[in-house]
């Protein structure tokens, strides 16, 4: 099991990953029609980081609550 500070550090990363998915996909929403073949795969990958981050901030939540 990962201990607390381990988790907000890969949460801290995560986070700072996802805020720049989150902005590319802004940034291709924007620019439709064009690019819109890449559209499903940025979307995809977002939506990855985000899943992944609500996993690990619930793994923290569960963590400090167990305390």
């Amino acid at each position: 099991m990962t201990n607390v500070e381990e988790l907000k550090t890969q949460i801290k990363r995560l986070n700072s990953k996802a805020g720049q998915m989150k902005m590319d996909l802004h940034d291709l929403a924007e620019g439709l029609p064009t690019d819109y073949k890449t559209l499903m795969d940025v979307a995809a990958a977002t939506y990855e980081i985000y899943r992944q981050l609500d996993e690990l901030k619930q793994q923290l939540t569960a963590l400090e609550s167990a305390k």
